[in-house]
């Protein structure tokens, strides 16, 4: 007996000591890299009480702390100049090894759906294929946090593929393209480790991005903050709304009641629908403005080849949600704009013949349709393309029939909610700085995004207290071209960007060159990784570049004349197509703009018209999309701008 109680004894002393081991946030892993010449925090979870060290390879340092009461503990270890690959010894009595560890620069990546664009993926940027096939570089390091939202501050984070990732043509595909262009480039200008961490999440507002306590001294926002921090779990939340979304599906959806949706039946004559072709968007094809629920169907000939076996249906990523169905069978559902569907039909339903797909979109605001490659690929990898031609028709319109309700459990534009649960858990890993590209979202409030977007580094400044670089990406040119003048939420947004420069060690890179009037999403990610890369190297590294097209500095009326005056106009003001300045109108006190004629004298543009024989503004590149051509010498465009204070679109 008293052998057995001594057994008994050491195993459960044995079992104690090997569920001590070191738990660790899932940044802190094999292939992690850790900020250069900083006092890096290192924390995680141990036994209650315990003492937990850490031994570092590259200068054989051991720190030691306790853990407190609920098992936290923290450490922080002083990195050399950036090299590797090193080691991380942890122990509380059981070791944890943490190899393969680089000692560089690392950097947030974060956003919207143009930072979050993948190299390939549903993005497929310029030359996806050559740049995922070059990938091979060993001392950039991807870490990719998950999508997640929360309406209080989370300590744990949720991170995709186990951790820190060696960059390779396996494993950038799904990686931000933009972040990684960039963190290429420092990583060879600089010869250093890069450690890029993106946290980024398409189609949210700047609001969600920013946390409670900050955002709640904004007047628009205090009482939604209070809201929200009295939301029940989201649980409950999930619940109210599949109970919402049930009624409001049983009301607008002829057959949903029942569990048979008829407009996805084979045999639904669906003769007098109407018909839109895809790739596409809604907006542009005579729905202008909708939200709400639609149906869409083709038919596609399976030949013979394929019966049996299963096939995958490839549809990018619908906007907003859908349930698809096949011969009136569903084969799959996404909810999520930013999402691909990527539906595994499997052999059973795959007959030779006329094929019936329908799909129900449901949209809940912004824009609405399929903007990706569709096609069905074959188990041998042949396919079979659904662009073109498809049948609509309009279940229920959100003006009339009332919006269909939003998943507020998981919704990522809930003001707080993503600084809660993808910003917040990361802090305080040591980081060089921080890189943005969002807006698109906010556009429509563009004043109310002078005040948000600022709000976004002063909070994440202070919650890692230190006052890292911030460097951003004023948006694209987008939509429509304009004939004539005109006012614009985009270039309304563009100005609050621009405002922005006056926080203190902040840089932005001007695309107003790389846009696509059809696609919200330019796929020239490279320029875009390339002239945030410029800031950096210029600002942060110290290198002796130029980092920025001309900037409107001042202006002066000279009689009929308004002369304008910039800065960064290295190697000279110049037309980046060697024609005539595009882009400048000018008022008069009538606030009436006009095209105007713009010559280059120095580094000084002339701007007139005989139309405005007393000018007192001038606008450059003021559109959704505008043509204009305005360069210095270092081949950087000029940023959008405007001499004047009146009273914008957006000023609400």
């Amino acid at each position: 007996m008293k052998n057995k109680c001594m057994l008994v004894a050491a195993l459960l002393m044995l079992s104690g000591t090997m569920s001590a081991k070191v738990v660790l946030p899932p940044m802190f892993s094999d292939n992690m890299v850790l900020q250069q010449q900083a006092d890096a925090p290192i924390w995680g979870k141990a036994k209650p009480m315990k003492s937990v060290k850490i031994t570092t390879s590259w200068d054989g340092m051991t720190y030691e702390t306790t853990a407190d009461k609920e098992g936290k503990w923290k450490l922080s270890v002083r990195t050399p100049e950036a090299g590797g690959p090193y080691e991380l010894t942890l122990t509380d009595g059981q070791k944890l090894v943490l190899k393969n560890v680089m000692i560089g620069e690392v950097w947030i990546c974060s956003g919207q759906s143009n930072m979050e664009m993948p190299l390939k993926g549903w993005g497929k940027i310029m030359d996806y294929e050559k740049e995922i096939a070059a990938a091979n570089h060993p001392n950039i390091r991807l870490l990719h946090v998950e999508h997640v939202t929360s309406t209080q501050p989370e300590s744990d984070i949720r991170i995709r593929d186990n951790g820190w990732q060696v960059c390779s043509p396996l494993t950038v595909p799904d990686f931000s393209a933009t972040a990684y262009f960039f963190g290429r480039e420092i990583s060879e200008k600089q010869n250093v480790p890069i450690g890029l961490i993106h946290t980024s999440w398409g189609g949210t507002n700047v609001e969600s991005w920013i946390s409670g306590k900050i955002l709640k001294e904004m007047p628009d926002f205090s009482k939604v903050v209070e809201d929200i921090q009295v939301m029940p779990d989201k649980s409950a939340m999930k619940a109210e709304y599949l109970k919402g979304l049930e009624a409001w599906n049983n009301r607008v959806d002829e057959g949903f009641a029942t569990g048979k949706p008829v407009r996805a039946e084979v045999a639904w004559d669906d003769s007098n629908w109407g018909k839109m072709n895809f790739p596409g968007m809604v907006e542009e094809q005579g729905l202008d403005g909708f939200d709400g629920l639609l149906w869409l169907r083709r038919t596609v000939e399976i030949p013979s080849s394929w019966a049996g076996k299963k096939v995958q249906l490839v549809l990018g990523a619908i906007d907003d949600n859908d349930v698809t169905y096949w011969n009136g069978k569903e084969v799959g559902r996404t909810d999520g704009y930013s999402i691909a569907r990527n539906y595994t039909v499997p052999g059973k339903m795959v007959k030779a013949g006329t094929l019936v797909l329908a799909i129900r979109v449901t949209d809940t605001g912004g824009g609405c349709g399929m903007p990706d490659e569709l096609y069905l690929r074959s188990a041998n990898g042949e396919q079979i393309s659904l662009a073109g031609e498809w049948k609509y028709q309009v279940a229920a319109d959100a003006r009339k029939e009332g919006m269909p309700p939003k998943d507020m459990s998981e919704n990522p534009n809930l003001p707080t909610s993503l600084y809660n649960a993808m910003i917040h858990p990361l802090v305080p890993y040591s980081i060089r700085g921080a890189i943005w590209y969002q807006g698109e979202n906010n556009a429509s409030r563009a004043y109310q995004y002078r005040e948000l977007f600022p709000l976004v580094i002063e909070n994440w400044r202070q919650n890692w207290g230190q006052d890292f670089p911030f460097y951003f990406v004023q948006l694209a040119n987008f939509m429509q071209q304009s004939p004539q003048p005109v006012d614009s939420e985009w270039a309304e947004l563009r100005e609050a960007q621009t405002r922005t420069l006056f926080v203190a060690n902040t840089g932005m890179a001007v695309i107003i060159d790389k846009g696509d009037a059809n696609d919200i999403h330019p796929k020239d990610k490279q320029t875009v990784g390339h002239r945030l890369a410029l800031i950096a190297r210029a600002n942060t590294y110290g290198e002796q570049i130029p980092y920025s097209g001309p900037m409107y500095r001042s202006y002066q009326v000279s009689g009929n004349k308004i002369i304008l005056s910039f800065d960064h106009t290295n190697g000279g003001l110049k037309s980046g197509d060697g024609k005539e300045l595009q882009g400048f109108s000018i008022a008069g006190r009538d606030h009436k703009f006009h095209w105007a004629k713009a010559e280059i004298q120095g580094d000084k543009i002339v701007v007139s018209s005989s139309e405005v024989p007393y000018p007192v503004a001038v606008r450059y590149a003021w559109a959704n999309n505008p043509v204009c051509n305005l360069y210095n010498g270092a081949g950087l465009p000029a940023s959008p701008f405007r001499t004047d204070d009146w009273k914008g679109v957006t000023q609400k």
